[in-house]
């Protein structure tokens, strides 16, 4: 997809992917925050303390982001326009906004009324939106460009219900066979399927057009997030009979070699840019890519660590994918997708020549981003070794690591407003 080829008419209104946009580092302001009174978190990633993080940042963090941009991508790049794209996104935002914390609270206090207040709550911001985005999809002619998305929305619907039907078993709504461990599942779909497989698709379109790189090549681009929508389904089957446990381990191997694939296509294309000037969003690309491929090695050498290893390594797989990858990339793209929004809401509204608005890297200086991508490596540098230090310097390096990720999140939610400021200086309109 050309930048020729995209439907700029088309776009929703500048404020419809901006307030996803700013209210998702708050919530990585609450994950900090709520980290440093319940170091929980630390011992056990399946504890309370850590579900109701995890949770916020999947929901609160990287399911606001993603979500706005999606209504933004559908339209322009897949020629789709979301149906009554302004009511989809204040369901998806108070749902999300709501639904997200008391979910978390019913988590982290095993208190089911929270529970019970916050998936109605998520379910029914996030129905419409995945209604009108299903929609969209059914609609566009753009097939090859749709599929990872429509796959990403298939796995996103997964997650869904199996969350709730686990949240149901565990307070008694229904019961479940004392066999059923849906916990993996849970979190393959949501972060394999839902994450993964969005970003590799819309990274198919952003990384070539934003940063001026070679499409990727076009097998992997094709068959990629088929090959990891089949390594789910393999991951699912059950483990009786005994040839499920080898159909599982197999679909674990395609999902490892499919991102460590994803990675270094998107490092190698990036080598080949045509513009080799600094450029802050690359930075945040490349770590993205780097932890996205030690998440993957660290998952197929788990059991052949040591033994005292092993739980360390556990736990820190969480803040590595999550962090390192998922969040990386999500900045980065921001970094590139916001100022660009501003500038070209603003020169469409205004008419305004070249030269009298504000341009792109004036939107969200370099300087501004580069203070965020220093912030959130530090965090990573420093968070990521906790769980193997001794529990005195374990304790530290978590307070530390948690600081940095609340001044980040501040840096990033700081950045975005700038760019909001100079797009309303300039008599910009956002509705």
């Amino acid at each position: 997809m050309t930048e020729a080829g995209l439907s700029y008419e088309q776009a929703p209104p500048f404020v419809a992917p901006l307030r996803f946009f700013q209210v998702a580092p708050l919530f990585l302001l609450l994950v900090a925050g709520l980290a440093l009174f319940v170091p929980e978190w630390q011992a056990n990633r399946w504890s309370p303390a850590s579900l109701a993080l995890t949770h916020l940042i999947t929901l609160g963090y990287l399911g606001m982001v993603m979500l706005g941009a999606l209504l933004q991508i559908l339209p322009v790049v897949l020629g789709a326009p979301v149906p009554a794209v302004r009511l989809v996104a204040w369901a998806g935002l108070l749902g999300l906004s709501i639904g997200t914390p008391g979910l978390a609270l019913g988590f982290l206090l095993s208190e089911p009324l929270w529970l019970y207040a916050g998936m109605p709550i998520l379910a029914a911001g996030l129905l419409p939106v995945i209604v009108a985005i299903t929609f969209s999809l059914m609609r566009t002619a753009a097939l090859q460009v749709a599929w990872p998305i429509r796959q990403a929305v298939l796995a996103l619907v997964i997650t869904l219900l199996l969350g709730i039907t686990m949240a149901g078993g565990l307070f008694g709504l229904w019961s479940l066979p004392a066999a059923a461990d849906l916990t993996p599942l849970h979190i393959a779909w949501g972060l394999l399927g839902w994450v993964l497989i969005l970003i590799v698709g819309v990274a198919y379109q952003v990384v070539p057009m934003l940063q001026i790189t070679p499409p990727y090549p076009a097998r992997l681009s094709r068959w990629l997030t088929w090959i990891m929508l089949a390594g789910l389904l393999l991951f699912s089957s059950l483990p009786q009979p005994a040839w499920g446990a080898a159909a599982s381990r197999l679909g674990e191997l395609a999902l490892c070699a499919a991102s460590i694939g994803f990675a270094v296509a998107t490092l190698r294309i990036q080598s080949r840019r045509r513009r080799k000037v600094p450029d802050v969003t690359l930075d945040f690309w490349r770590l993205g890519m780097a932890s996205l491929i030690l998440s993957a090695l660290l998952c197929l050498l788990l059991s052949e660590l040591p033994e005292t290893w092993q739980a360390p390594a556990q736990i820190s797989l969480g803040p590595l994918f999550l962090f390192g990858f998922a969040a990386s990339v999500v900045s980065g793209m921001l970094y590139k997708i916001v100022p660009f929004l501003a500038w070209f809401h603003l020169k469409t509204q205004t008419g305004a020549k070249v030269g009298s608005i504000p341009n792109m890297k004036e939107m969200i200086p370099d300087k501004l981003a580069r203070l965020h991508f220093r912030l959130h490596l530090a965090m990573l540098i420093v968070l990521l070794p906790a769980p193997f230090l001794p529990a005195p310097a374990a304790r530290f390096a978590a307070t530390a690591g948690l600081l940095l990720l609340a001044a980040g999140a501040v840096r990033q939610w700081l950045n975005l407003r700038h760019a909001r400021g100079l797009f309303l200086r300039f008599d910009g309109r956002l509705d």
